[in-house]
Protein backbone atom coordinates (compact mmCIF):
# COMPACT_ATOMS: atom_id res chain seq x y z
CA UNK A 1 0.00 0.00 0.00
CA UNK A 2 1.18 3.82 -1.08
CA UNK A 3 1.44 6.02 1.00
CA UNK A 4 2.52 9.73 0.98
CA UNK A 5 2.40 11.84 4.27
CA UNK A 6 2.75 15.47 3.60
CA UNK A 7 3.90 18.02 6.23
CA UNK A 8 4.96 21.51 7.38
CA UNK A 9 2.52 23.59 5.86
CA UNK A 10 0.94 26.59 8.39
CA UNK A 11 0.34 30.26 8.08
CA UNK A 12 3.48 32.39 7.04
CA UNK A 13 3.89 36.35 6.04
CA UNK A 14 4.57 37.81 2.89
CA UNK A 15 8.39 37.08 2.38
CA UNK A 16 8.93 33.93 5.03
CA UNK A 17 9.65 30.74 4.10
CA UNK A 18 8.16 27.13 4.87
CA UNK A 19 9.72 24.07 4.24
CA UNK A 20 6.97 20.79 3.22
CA UNK A 21 8.12 17.10 3.68
CA UNK A 22 6.94 13.89 2.21
CA UNK A 23 7.33 10.47 3.69
CA UNK A 24 6.52 8.20 1.43
CA UNK A 25 6.20 3.95 1.83
CA UNK A 26 5.03 1.47 -0.36
CA UNK A 27 7.26 2.36 -3.32
CA UNK A 28 10.83 1.96 -3.96
CA UNK A 29 11.59 5.58 -3.65
CA UNK A 30 15.12 6.13 -4.59
CA UNK A 31 13.87 4.71 -7.56
CA UNK A 32 11.00 6.96 -8.26
CA UNK A 33 10.52 10.52 -10.14
CA UNK A 34 8.88 13.00 -7.11
CA UNK A 35 6.53 16.08 -7.35
CA UNK A 36 5.19 18.71 -5.79
CA UNK A 37 1.62 19.79 -7.16
CA UNK A 38 -0.19 22.65 -5.78
CA UNK A 39 -4.17 23.95 -6.13
CA UNK A 40 -5.05 27.56 -5.20
CA UNK A 41 -9.32 27.91 -4.63
CA UNK A 42 -11.11 28.51 -7.85
CA UNK A 43 -7.78 27.22 -9.71
CA UNK A 44 -6.43 23.71 -11.78
CA UNK A 45 -4.21 21.78 -10.01
CA UNK A 46 -0.75 22.61 -11.02
CA UNK A 47 3.37 21.07 -11.22
CA UNK A 48 5.43 23.05 -8.59
CA UNK A 49 8.61 21.22 -8.96
CA UNK A 50 9.75 17.86 -9.61
CA UNK A 51 13.26 15.61 -8.69
CA UNK A 52 14.16 12.83 -10.72
CA UNK A 53 16.12 10.02 -9.44
CA UNK A 54 19.19 11.36 -10.53
CA UNK A 55 18.65 14.36 -8.84
CA UNK A 56 17.69 16.39 -11.88
CA UNK A 57 15.92 19.24 -10.46
CA UNK A 58 12.50 21.07 -12.91
CA UNK A 59 10.50 24.08 -11.40
CA UNK A 60 7.56 26.21 -12.39
CA UNK A 61 8.45 29.55 -13.42
CA UNK A 62 6.69 31.06 -10.81
CA UNK A 63 8.18 29.60 -8.28
CA UNK A 64 11.58 29.40 -10.29
CA UNK A 65 14.71 31.01 -7.63
CA UNK A 66 12.25 30.99 -4.68
CA UNK A 67 11.75 26.94 -4.33
CA UNK A 68 13.77 24.39 -3.70
CA UNK A 69 13.31 20.40 -4.08
CA UNK A 70 15.24 18.22 -2.59
CA UNK A 71 14.95 14.53 -1.44
CA UNK A 72 16.73 11.85 0.82
CA UNK A 73 16.61 8.38 -0.22
CA UNK A 74 17.79 7.25 3.18
CA UNK A 75 14.50 8.85 4.88
CA UNK A 76 12.37 7.98 1.98
CA UNK A 77 11.31 11.53 1.98
CA UNK A 78 11.13 14.68 -0.25
CA UNK A 79 11.18 18.50 0.88
CA UNK A 80 10.19 21.72 -0.83
CA UNK A 81 11.98 24.49 0.75
CA UNK A 82 10.01 27.84 -0.11
CA UNK A 83 11.56 31.20 0.22
CA UNK A 84 10.28 34.63 -0.56
CA UNK A 85 7.04 33.61 -0.25
CA UNK A 86 3.36 35.62 -1.78
CA UNK A 87 0.09 35.64 -1.46
CA UNK A 88 -0.43 33.80 -4.86
CA UNK A 89 1.57 30.95 -3.05
CA UNK A 90 -1.15 29.74 -0.88
CA UNK A 91 -2.98 26.44 -2.25
CA UNK A 92 -2.98 23.12 -0.97
CA UNK A 93 0.55 22.04 -1.19
CA UNK A 94 0.30 17.67 -2.55
CA UNK A 95 3.20 15.51 -3.11
CA UNK A 96 2.34 12.88 -6.06
CA UNK A 97 4.66 10.09 -7.56
CA UNK A 98 3.76 7.90 -10.52
CA UNK A 99 4.78 4.58 -9.56
CA UNK A 100 7.60 3.18 -12.00
CA UNK A 101 6.63 -0.13 -11.39
CA UNK A 102 3.20 -0.03 -11.95
CA UNK A 103 2.52 3.09 -13.09
CA UNK A 104 -0.44 4.27 -10.95
CA UNK A 105 0.08 7.68 -9.83
CA UNK A 106 -0.54 8.39 -6.15
CA UNK A 107 -1.01 11.46 -3.97
CA UNK A 108 -0.78 12.69 -0.26
CA UNK A 109 -3.70 14.24 1.55
CA UNK A 110 -2.30 18.00 0.94
CA UNK A 111 -1.19 20.22 3.37
CA UNK A 112 -2.45 23.88 3.55
CA UNK A 113 0.24 26.65 3.11
CA UNK A 114 -1.34 30.56 3.64
CA UNK A 115 0.39 33.84 3.17
CA UNK A 116 -0.89 36.86 4.29
CA UNK A 117 -0.06 40.17 2.92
Amino acid sequence: QVQLAESGGGLVQAGGSLRLSCAVSGIIFSRNTMDWYRQAPGKQRELVALITTGGITNYADSVQGRFTISRDNAKNTVYLQMNSLRPEDTAVYYCHVRSSASGSAYWGQGTQVTVSS
